[in-house]
């Protein structure tokens, strides 16, 4: 009964004739309640001190470890417009596969004999750069034989030389004869003289002896005339000499100026069809990018462009391809203050979206639907979201992930840590304290691969 009416009808009624006040009277609430209580009590008390597996949480995504394993956007190598699809969204393709046909959008480009005549050009220019080349072989051989000129006309220059010095000897020998002949035919005249005046000689032989004289000094004076001229001819010789060394210098300086003007336009005519050789190669590379091929073996996953007949730019998407093999990993991201805590090498449970788990956090052990994951690599800089990205991959020793796992799909972590008493970790945490920082030798090589899936 409950009692809420002031007006009271317990005592009208006969307890006795009905069977279910006596069995509500056997009942005892109050005996049940505290033995409860005592069970959880001890239960509860127990339970403090089983061990618990400190841990930190954290949620991430699916993602490939390498980066050419993520998803790749095909680019246009130039601008131009769409002229066909090769592919539909869903094909497999292999590295090399064409993806789509462009063709040319720019106005310079549009010449279709714009490749063969450049290429004649550059023929054009090589043929210019041999000539330049004939050239400068002809005026250096012209300057050989210049100087093998000069050096002939010298020579001749010295031995005219020589032959002039030896016949001024010759002369220089016939004048100290003919000086030692006039001064005896001086003596004899004088003496002839001498005698005349005594009358011991006629006047017959003092004009002989006169006429000896005057021969002797005409002689010694030829001589003297032949000398200097002779001395004079010498000189010309001489100056001749400096003439011809003048002469061939200018002429040589001449050539050598055309040398050096015929190599400067051959280097000019070097530089233009390096020039038109780069033209030619990227006109060659342009052609052959008009067909967009597949950098890689994977999956069309999404067409960037659209229809037939749409203009590109340089370096527009065209398609996005996911590679055909790649090595899963995930990335979580931890708190600053947690980041300490992990090391390298460290076993990781994860939970991945749409995978069916119970987890225990505190008993990763008793968990259902997780998997082992081991640290692979922790950022040494924040990320934009204010927290450290940590790469997990799948652990050597332990099964392998699900294939049907896709990269992108959300994943949650748990990073294990030390194992403390249950009521060590229900006060840390009312307190607010981290998990224990401490050193944990993992004895693993964290220096691994881990095993690539191939996509299905």
């Amino acid at each position: 009964m409950l009692n809420l009416s002031k007006t009271r009808v317990d005592g009208k009624i006969d307890k006795k004739k009905y069977s279910v006040f006596g069995r509500l009277e056997s009942r005892s609430v109050h005996s049940i309640l505290p033995r409860l209580v005592t069970v959880l009590g001890v239960v509860g008390l127990i339970a403090l001190f089983l061990p618990w597996t400190q841990n930190i949480r954290s949620k991430g995504y699916v993602s490939t470890l390498n980066p050419y394993d993520k998803p790749q956007d095909v680019q246009s190598l130039i601008a131009g417009r769409i002229e066909s699809w090769k592919v539909v969204e869903g094909d497999t393709v292999q590295a090399g596969d064409t993806l789509v046909i462009i063709s040319e959008s720019k106005s310079e480009y549009l010449d279709p004999m714009l490749l063969d005549r450049t290429e004649d050009q550059l023929q054009a220019k090589l043929s210019t750069i041999d000539a330049y080349d004939q050239k400068v072989g002809n005026l250096k051989d012209q300057t050989q034989a210049l100087r093998l000129v000069k050096d002939a006309k010298l020579n001749q220059n010295k031995i005219k030389i020589q032959q002039v010095g030896l016949k001024i000897a010759s002369d220089s020998l016939e004048l100290v004869a003919a000086q030692t002949k006039l001064m005896n035919a001086t003596n004899q005249r004088n003496r002839t003289e001498e005698l005349y005046n005594k009358g011991l000689k006629s006047l017959t032989e003092i004009e002989g002896k006169r006429l000896s004289v005057e021969s002797s000094q005409a002689k010694v004076t030829k001589i003297l005339n032949s000398i200097s001229d002779l001395q004079i001819e010498k000189d010309k010789l001489l100056q001749e000499a400096d003439a011809i060394i003048s002469e061939f210098d200018e002429k040589q300086a001449k050539l050598k100026a055309d040398i050096n003007t015929t190599l400067s336009y051959k280097y000019e005519s070097i530089g233009e069809s390096s020039k038109l050789e780069s033209k030619v190669s990227n006109y060659e590379r342009r052609k052959s990018a008009y067909a967009v091929t597949a950098p890689i073996t994977g999956i069309i996953t999404q067409a960037l462009k659209e229809g037939i007949g749409e203009f590109l730019k340089e370096g527009d998407g065209v398609a996005t391809i996911f590679p055909l093999t790649y090595q899963k990993s995930v990335e979580l991201y931890v708190n600053p203050v947690d980041v300490p805590l992990l090391i390298k090498g460290e076993n990781v449970r994860i939970q991945f979206d749409g995978w069916p788990a119970i987890v225990f956090s505190g008993w990763p052990e008793n968990s259902f639907g997780t998997f082992e994951g081991m640290i692979y690599a922790i950022d040494n800089d924040i990320s934009a979201n204010g927290k450290y990205r940590v790469l997990v991959v799948e652990s050597p020793d332990a099964p392998a992930w699900p294939e049907l796992i896709k990269v992108g799909g959300g994943a949650q972590a748990l990073f294990l840590l030390n194992r403390v008493p249950l009521y060590y970790e229900i006060w840390r945490q009312m307190n607010g304290f981290p998990p224990d920082f401490y050193k944990r030798d993992t004895g693993k090589d964290v220096k691994f691969k881990a095993p690539i899936r191939k996509v299905k």
